[in-house]
């Protein structure tokens, strides 16, 4: 009995593995477009775990194979080399899990001679004894698969940043125009995501350029007749829709194009080679059928169903893949750069391409019903961090003590997860304020000709567009030379000052009853959105960390705010919004109603006396309403991480379903093109 299980290892290792490594490549092909958005945990898990048993699988049962004697006692399984081959391709829709493993294309290109080897050997030991039907299949399903698996490395390479970067400077600038207007004649619309997904492609060489940190040849704005019709393709975006729909959609359809690139088989598939192996895979798959059904099999019965199983699987993967590749934008691309003109006369023209892309959007309902997290639309949510709310936790009686969060905590504590445990009861998502993204698409008329420089980066430190000067504002630049001081030394210091001192201000305009709700409720969401970005992902600030300035500070509120112990309720996960400003508000009261004395500048409380300080006199001055320049700064906060973030961790979120910054750093991409042509204009 306890050697059951090792017995039925024995005896059926290979058909459990083969079976297993095409299990692993449905869940792939099923659940990889949940990357493009948040997804649940479960999904993301077994995403996750697939990816990584996928490959090492399939190599261990060419492993097998090629050692153990069942290819010699089981005619057929010889013949299903080849497709383990096949699977190590690995589906059009995933090729990497994260940034990281395009990396190793090097190390997939050494594989994939050794595997290619194995399955030859595989082969050339043990498949003559299945006759020569079964032996002409094998030989076209092992092609098939050394070209899906070599397309992999070869997309892996094509994802590097210097690969992209090197393919922009040689690419023709003819290759940027924009198609869009040449075939809008064809139904697209003018305002539908379709229509917006073509302008998203036509513009998406400045995402890539932007990305990659890279310049696309003879990029002269006085020679470069593209770089005018990117102004305007911009500026039309800007202008159709004042209520900032359009713009917002376009960037983020061009970050699912850049994801695409990075994470997927996008950048290979749509070439003559790329079209040409989705093509001739599903015709060899049905060769390969044909010839096996028609072939004498010899082979077991539970052999010959794995083997109808194996080859039913690759056929309506690879017809799959083959619809998705034609169906897809990047295709129109195709088909609108290429220099055979019979072609795109045939397919666009006639109206042809449009109608097969309406009939497959129309069979994949299903598929957008069970799974619509892989729209290529950004959810337009954002993480809320409160760092005072957060503070409540830390001076909270302990009446709850017994509670199962208490005992959660102090395990917590423990492990050493004292933070995952603090980000889970105290932070939350929110659908981010209409207020915000308007205000944000509107930035590009605070740009002055020389606000960014060539390389596209803010010549301004943080707070600068906000409070200096000929912003339309005169007396901002007073008020911030009597917060100079207290302003921060550095940016992850500016976010915590402002963010405390944000909530104190805005704590005693409700308290007081002149608020402006949509106004604050932009501001707040923007405060603990950056507190979030600090928190959380800390790798898309510019500068150094300051994580000891965070929790110090943390500590020094809880102290400084003692002797209230007794006014706050327990923290919880999924507490109600207005439950956690209640919270907020309660604490920001305590903390402006304490005495001087209490919140000196010094080790004990090294920001908080600074947050008081900008709260009073920003409550103070008269010129101007405090709820005006809090806006102004946020957005100015947002703007500056935006554009000062390294480039690869934008793209490291977008596996992961995109972030507010990225969104915000494309747009300032963009927006450079405006400002070149001011710039041009005021050079004349």
């Amino acid at each position: 009995m306890a050697r059951g299980p090792l017995d039925l290892w024995n005896a059926w290792a290979t058909q459990i593995l083969v079976l297993l490594s095409l299990t692993l490549q449905v869940v792939l092909h099923v659940l990889a477009g949940v990357r493009r958005r948040e997804g649940n945990i479960v999904e993301r898990f077994l995403l996750w775990l697939a990816y990584q048993l996928a490959d090492s699988t399939a190599i261990y049962a060419v492993g097998h194979l090629s050692l153990s004697s069942a290819a010699r006692e089981h005619k057929l399984v010889a013949f299903w080399a080849p497709f383990l081959l096949l699977h190590l391709g690995g589906p059009d829709n995933i090729t990497a899990y994260s940034l990281e493993d395009n990396k190793l294309w090097k190390r997939h290109l050494v594989t994939l001679v050794v595997q290619v080897l194995g399955v030859g050997y595989v082969l050339y030991k043990n498949i003559a004894a299945n006759g020569t039907l079964v032996v002409l299949a094998s030989i076209l399903m092992s092609i098939v698969g050394t070209a899906k698996y070599g397309e992999r490395t070869w997309a892996l390479w094509c994802a590097n940043f210097s690969t992209i970067g090197n393919s922009l400077k040689v690419v023709p600038r003819d290759k940027h125009q924009h198609f869009y207007v040449q075939f809008e004649h064809l139904g697209l619309g003018t305002g539908g995501e379709e229509y917006l997904l073509q302008r998203a492609h036509s513009l998406f060489h400045i995402c890539k350029r932007g990305i990659v940190d890279s310049v696309i040849i003879n990029d002269e704005a006085d020679q470069d007749p593209a770089d005018k019709t990117d102004r305007i393709a911009i500026s039309d975006l800007l202008q159709r829709h004042k209520d900032h729909k359009m713009m917002w959609t376009t960037m983020e359809l061009e970050l699912s194009l850049m994801y695409d690139i990075i994470y997927t088989k996008a950048y290979v598939i749509h070439t003559n080679l790329g079209y040409i192996i989705r093509t001739m895979a599903p015709l060899a798959v049905v060769a390969s059928l044909l010839l096996f059904h028609f072939s004498g099999k010899g082979g077991g019965r539970i052999d010959i169903a794995i083997t109808y199983v194996l080859l039913g699987g690759a056929l309506v993967l690879e017809t799959r893949s083959l619809l998705d590749s034609l169906g897809s934008t990047w295709t129109l691309v195709f088909l609108c750069t290429t220099p055979w003109s019979w072609l795109r006369h045939v397919t666009l023209c006639s109206g042809r391409w449009q109608r097969f892309r309406r009939v497959l959007h129309s069979l994949s309902w299903p598929a957008r019903i069970l799974m619509p997290r892989s729209s290529r639309r950004w959810s337009r949510r954002i993480g809320q961090y409160n760092m005072l709310y957060s503070c409540t936790g830390e001076i909270t009686t302990t009446t709850a003590a017994t509670s199962n969060q208490q005992w959660l905590k102090n395990l917590s504590t423990m492990v050493g997860f004292t933070d995952w445990w603090d980000m889970k009861c105290t932070s939350s998502t929110i659908t981010i304020p209409e207020k915000v993204l308007a205000s944000l698409q509107d930035m590009h008329e605070n740009f002055e000709p020389y606000d960014l420089n060539t390389m596209g980066l803010l010549r301004h430190n943080w707070g600068d567009l906000a409070m200096g000067k000929n912003r339309g504002k005169k007396t901002r630049p007073m008020l911030f030379k009597r917060l100079e001081n207290y302003h921060g030394v550095d940016f992850h210091e500016s976010i915590l000052i402002w963010h405390i001192a944000t909530d104190l201000i805005l704590a005693k305009i409700e308290q007081d009853g002149s608020s402006r709700s949509v106004d604050l409720e932009a501001i707040r969401a923007m405060s603990d959105y950056m507190m979030f970005v600090f928190v959380d992902h800390l790798d898309m600030l510019p500068g150094l960390p300051h994580n000891l300035l965070f929790q110090k500070t943390k500590i020094n509120i809880a102290k400084s705010c003692k002797t209230s112990d007794g006014v706050f309720h327990q923290l919880w996960h999924g507490a109600r919004k207005s439950y956690r400003l209640m919270q907020t508000n309660k604490l920001a009261r305590i903390i402006l109603e304490l005495p001087e004395e209490d919140v000196k500048p010094g080790p004990r409380t090294p920001r908080l006396s600074y947050a008081r300080t900008i709260a009073a006199r920003l409550s103070d001055w008269k010129d101007e309403d405090p709820v005006d320049v809090l806006h102004d700064m946020w957005i100015d906060f947002l703007m500056y991480a935006a554009n000062r973030c390294n480039r690869e961790s934008h793209a490291k979120k977008l596996n992961k379903g995109g972030e507010f910054l990225t969104i915000v750093w494309l747009m300032i991409e963009h927006f450079q093109q405006l400002a070149k042509a001011h710039k041009k204009h005021s050079n004349v």
